[in-house]
């Protein structure tokens, strides 16, 4: 049967190249791949196409094919190459690039290479029948070794989990259609779930719910072995009577029988545990690490790292003192009622056990009646449950089953909501068994404490991922009409998990109680959250707030794993929210751990105090909610440049600009614009066609592009585009670099205003400037659309001179905002120059570049819209400022055609890259002592002006922005980086080193200007 084969490949090989006419790897790898898969059938393996892997360095890479055992484990692979490339080097190449090395397949349709374990083993001509025969035997005889090792084990189970999860997913789906039993069971278990989980769930998620139970059963009783923790828990009953219906003897036994060394390895390093706090911490360990692998979508939008004990140990005990302080009660007594929201691991429920093992008594009551815990996801929960019940069964010498846990959607269970009378009953459809009777009754009672660390998860960084925080209507009609409704922000991003958490608990919590969070602390100043400041500081008597920084991204000297509590980018900050009855507006203090201060410092301060012992500063929020930064100027008796109000046509509204809007925001930069204009057509075309494909592939979409939540709904509209190079434009993608742009409606996800800005055709200018707040105040101007990230970190706002549409050439400069100027500046009537439009956006341009102004308002412009000042009372001082407006206007809109600074170039030829043929390599540095910027190997510029640095835009100088843009990289997108990867400085050298000495010109002007308007007196 091989043999036959065999002859049919080279058949099949030898008709495609007579057909096609090439022997491009393209065409004839379709013969090699139909001979793997004959071979595949006998062998009881399965052919996986264009297979993704990742590398050693966390790459995505994709090999021409791959063979799989049936439960989708990885067996083999199979990488084609062209006839024309040297087979060694490309082999070389592949395994630098981290492809697999233990059983893979080189072929060029004339030569075959096996590879295994890294050795080559043997090499043949395919037309050798009997080589290529014993070739094949070898690469399909191949066999796994075992892996002897506890931390080899569990890389490998952490590497396969994924396949074998895939293969169970098919199993399930299967039973689904023929096994009636299971079929009705899981209906029932379904249904359950609906009511008290998430009301949208369906008959996958009930899948992966059973898989979780499934894969984790053994690894459970392995580490608490004899115990009822696991067995007892009501839903672990209800998913054990599911499972039974398909999934025991040897079915089961078959099916997991390829992960039973890794199980293995976990059996044996759990019964080397002795003690029952590490085998918590083993337990959890093995949750984070299996979670991860298991559903990484789901870790990341839930926050799956649990909480350090100092942390938790420091949030009881203030809550405590709290309590004692305000109501005269302990965590312990009677009638105080404790919900953690979001449980994860059951960290706080665990270390709440251990705060109250002194008193045995009121231990076990709390225990039975007034503690409380929500999870949604089934993994965690069993990991809680055995966590809490074997942390009382080690108190008291005694076990009982936990009743207070639940397996619900905290932000779903809204039926307690702003009743606090203590007879609040969820209306769950009657349902009747145990877990919807214990959300009844936690429903029923009166929360006096919520603790806990809440989802973080704010934003989807690709929607390739599937991941984005789903909709929680009440909770989120809830903000709307808090949060967001006070806040002031254009655009306001509240509906992140751990905003959700906030306002359900606070509407959840008694009159009397305290809430206390551990969370991303971003609400403390973002813009954003001024709405959420306010409505917080109404709503409870007192706020504390603990900030442990480790804002990686405010600043970049930080480091996530070294000054982190979490190890994570975003800021963390502990808050302690107090309500009292009666109470009007609250008292909020402050404490902030150093900035520079290590993750394990933090920690050490907080071990073993509360908020009694801590020394806090008192906040007195301004009239815009800002509670830290704040300043005392006259910033808000300055001219509004642009406001929501007047953008939205309210009246009584008035600001200089009429409409203003984001820059553009593509979503997937990397395919819609490249360097130049044909390698931006080669991707366009080639993601076109994938998009296109994907319709015709059953409507699943490829991972080969980039995907966004826009372009999957206009997708699922069935919104079609052809591609069509008069698309083609230009943009300002960073600054002093236009790129072109694949102008699209379809694929570019928020083109904003940039159809009214700059329609093809008219000429506009725009003023651009940063909000954010990570960023220093910018501002810049544009003459075409430009990208929202311009400045890369912070948003980019635009206000164009003119807006185009139905009505024609609109003026976007109020009549208003010229009647204020003149007024100002006396130029009523007939003026030898009177001011004009023209003017005022000239003058309000200088104005944004005013070092006096970015300083003295600093803060303001970190988290407001700019507002302007009429300097001077005179017709010559707006002359003045208007005039340094359009010198600056003129010299950034026109810096491709400014006259070139004199900069010195330098040539010394790079011998050993030339003698290489290769070109020189780039450097493109720049050397702000020596006044010069190295280009590459070979060529340096001398005698820039020191003052040229000095021009800054964001976190660089100008200079520093056009070297940037153009050094090589690896582009991140992985079919970028394997398809396009074609940029290569040296065939844009020369255009670069004019734009560098143009640019020189601008910024050394720019500051000149920047410094006349710093001595202008005021």
């Amino acid at each position: 049967m091989s043999k036959l084969l065999i002859n049919q490949y080279l058949g099949d090989l030898s008709r495609l190249k007579q057909v096609s006419g090439t022997s491009r790897e393209s065409v004839v790898r379709e013969a090699f791949k139909d001979l793997l898969k004959g071979y595949a059938r006998s062998h009881d393996l399965v052919f996986v196409p264009e297979f993704e892997i990742e590398s050693p360095a966390k790459e995505r890479r994709y090999v021409d094919g791959a063979l799989l055992h049936a439960l989708r484990l990885p067996f083999g692979y199979w990488e084609a190459k062209d006839e024309k490339d040297d087979l060694d080097a490309e082999i070389a190449l592949k395994f630098k690039r981290g492809y697999p090395k233990d059983n893979i397949i080189f072929d060029d349709s004339t030569q075959v290479v096996l590879i295994q374990n890294g050795i080559e083993v043997t090499r043949c001509r395919v037309e050798d029948t009997d080589s290529l025969q014993k070739l094949l035997g070898l690469f399909f005889g191949y066999q796994r070794p075992e892996i002897a090792e506890f931390r080899k084990a569990v890389e490998q189970f952490t590497t396969d989990l994924p396949a074998v999860i895939e293969a169970l997913r098919a199993m399930i789906e299967s039973a689904q259609k023929t096994n009636a039993a299971f079929s009705k069971a899981a209906k029932t278990f379904l249904l359950h779930a609906q009511k008290t989980i998430n009301p949208s769930l369906t008959e996958e998620d009930v899948r992966e719910i059973l898989i979780q139970h499934i894969l984790t059963d053994e690894i459970f009783d392995e580490v608490f072995p004899g115990q009822p923790f696991h067995k007892d828990n009501n839903v672990a009953r209800e998913l054990h009577k599911l499972e039974e219906t398909f999934f025991t003897g040897n079915v089961k036994f078959q099916t997991l029988k390829g992960l039973e060394v890794y199980y293995r390895a976990i059996r044996s390093a759990a019964a080397r545990i002795g003690s029952h706090h590490e085998k918590q911490t083993f337990l959890k360990t093995v949750y984070e690490n299996f979670y991860k692998v298991y559903n990484p979508k789901a870790a990341d939008r839930l926050g799956v790292v649990y909480t350090p004990n100092e942390i938790v140990r420091f949030m009881i005990e203030s809550a405590d003192w709290l309590c004692e302080t305000h109501f005269r009660r302990n965590l312990i007594d009677r009638d105080v009622e404790i919900l953690d929201p979001a449980v994860g691991t059951g960290t706080f429920i665990t270390e709440l056990i251990e705060h109250f093992r002194g008193q045995p008594a009121k231990l076990k009551h709390k225990y039975l009646e007034e503690l409380h815990a929500n999870e949604v996801s089934i993994l965690p929960y069993y990991v809680a449950n055995l966590n809490i019940e074997a942390t009382y069964a080690a108190i008291t010498g005694e076990y009982e089953e936990f009743p207070g846990l639940c397996l619900v959607d905290t932000l779903d269970n809204t039926a307690g909501l702003g009743r606090k009378t203590g007879d609040q009953v969820a209306d769950l459809f009657g349902m009747g068994d145990e877990n919807v009777e214990r959300i009844k009754r936690q429903n029923r009672r009166k929360i006096s404490v919520i603790i806990g660390n809440p989802p973080y998860n704010a934003n989807q960084l690709n929607e390739n991922d599937n991941n984005k925080n789903r909709e929680y209507p009440e909770i989120d009609r809830r903000i709307k009409d808090s949060y967001i409704k006070a806040s002031t922000a254009q655009k306001t991003k509240l509906y992140d998990m751990y905003s959700r958490f906030f306002r359900w608990a606070s509407d959840r919590l008694h009159d009397d109680g305290v809430l206390a969070f551990i969370t991303n602390r971003s609400f403390l100043d973002a813009r954003t959250f001024d709405g959420f400041r306010k409505i917080v500081a109404q709503e409870f008597a007192e706020i504390r707030v603990v900030d442990l920084g480790g804002d990686v991204r405010a600043n970049p000297k930080l480091s996530g794993t070294t000054h982190n509590v979490f190890g994570i980018q975003t800021g963390v900050a502990i808050s302690f929210l107090v309500k009292k009855r009666g109470s009007r507006g609250a008292r909020i203090f402050y404490a902030r751990r150093p900035e520079m201060e290590t993750a394990e410092e933090k920690l050490a301060s907080l071990a073993g105090t509360s908020l009694k012992f801590l020394t806090m500063s008192e906040v007195m929020p301004d009239g815009a909610g800002h509670w830290l930064n704040l300043t005392q100027n006259d910033f808000e008796t300055l001219l509004p440049l642009a406001t929501k109000a007047t953008k939205s046509g309210k009246r009584g509204s008035n600001a200089i600009f009429r409409t203003f809007s984001l820059g553009v925001s593509t979503n997937r930069d990397s395919w819609v614009s490249a360097h130049t204009e044909g390698e931006t057509l080669d991707r366009m075309a080639y993601f076109i066609e994938a998009f296109e494909a994907s319709r015709e592939g059953g409507g699943i979409p490829t991972t080969s592009i980039k995907w966004s939540r826009n372009l999957k709904r206009r997708f699922d509209q069935g919104r079609q585009e052809p591609f069509d190079e008069t698309r083609l434009t230009k943009w300002l993608y960073r600054p002093f670099t236009v790129r072109p742009i694949y102008d699209s409606d379809l694929f570019i996800d928020e083109r904003g205003a940039a159809s009214r800005m700059f329609p093809s055709g008219q000429a506009n200018s725009a003023i651009c400037f940063t909000v954010g707040g990570r960023l220093d105040f910018n501002a810049f101007a544009t003459s075409m659309s430009a990208s929202l990230t311009v400045l890369s970190l912070d948003a980019n706002q635009c206000l164009p001179r003119r807006i185009f549409g139905g009505e024609g050439d609109v003026e976007n400069i109020t009549d208003w905002a010229l009647k204020q100027f003149r007024e100002h500046y006396g130029a009523k009537g007939k003026q030898p120059q009177p001011i004009t439009k023209d003017a005022i956006f000239h003058y309000v341009y200088a104005a944004l570049h005013d070092p006096v102004y970015r300083e003295k308002y600093a803060q303001n412009l970190k988290r407001e819209f700019p507002r302007i000042p009429l300097y001077g009372n005179t017709a010559g001082d707006f002359w003045r400022w208007a005039g340094w407006g359009e010198k600056l206007m003129a010299l950034h809109l026109g810096f491709e055609t400014v006259e070139p600074w004199p900069l010195t170039r330098t040539d010394v030829p790079d011998e050993k890259a030339r003698k290489a043929g290769q070109a020189p390599k780039p450097a493109l540095k720049a050397d702000k002592i020596g006044c010069r910027i190295v280009l590459d190997s070979e060529t340096t510029l001398v005698g820039v002006p020191a003052e040229a640095w000095t021009y800054v835009l964001g976190n660089r100088s100008a200079l520093e922005w056009v070297l940037d843009q153009h050094k090589e990289s690896q582009p991140k997108d992985p079919t970028i980086r394997a398809r396009f990867n074609t940029y290569r400085f040296a065939d844009h050298k020369e255009r670069v080193v004019d734009l560098l000495a143009r640019v020189t010109r601008v910024s050394v002007e720019t500051q000149a200007i920047v410094d006349a308007m710093a001595a202008e007196p005021r």
